[in-house]
């Protein structure tokens, strides 16, 4: 069992100390420890206590660099995030097939729309501002410009 002490003793000073001195020793007023004074019994108080504190220091600094990831990786997602401005305009048409597929040519060349994501918002946008007799012609007039912009590119 002395090795087994030793062992740990050696372990913890092979880690080294990061904040407290290795021969930190834990002092407990009680008349009884007091009165036997085992200097073993006071070397593992003294050896858990310090393990005890470095295993919350390491806890500590783990948590830090954990929540300093998860700042990094807020501020990638957020300078990756586009803003686009959009103003929707009443507008009397002869030919809104063409006028959609214009539109939403220029929207998607304008502001480099390319990811999923960005789509699906650009068609959400045009059919919540849109009443309901124009979104099926919404639906196919998007399919065909964007079958148009991006499997053409594919092939080139």
């Amino acid at each position: 069992m002395k090795e087994s002490r030793v062992d740990k003793k050696q372990k913890l000073q092979q880690r080294g100390c990061k904040a407290f001195c290795c021969s930190c020793r834990l002092s407990v007023s009680s008349s009884e420890e007091a009165e036997s004074s085992n200097p073993d019994r006071f070397a593992s108080i003294s050896s858990l206590a310090h393990a005890m504190v470095q295993e919350r220091l390491d806890q500590m600094i783990r948590e830090r660099q954990e929540a300093r990831q998860r700042e990094r990786r807020r501020r990638l997602r957020s300078d990756g995030t586009k803003f686009i401005v959009m103003v929707a305009m009443e507008k009397s048409s002869y030919d809104p097939r063409e006028d959609f597929r214009e539109s939403m040519v220029e929207m998607i060349m304008a502001n480099r729309l390319q990811e999923p994501k960005d789509l699906r918002s650009l068609l959400n946008y045009y059919m919540s501002m849109n009443s309901e007799e124009y979104h099926g012609m919404i639906l196919e007039v998007f399919h065909e410009v964007c079958t148009n912009l991006f499997l053409c590119c594919k092939c080139h």
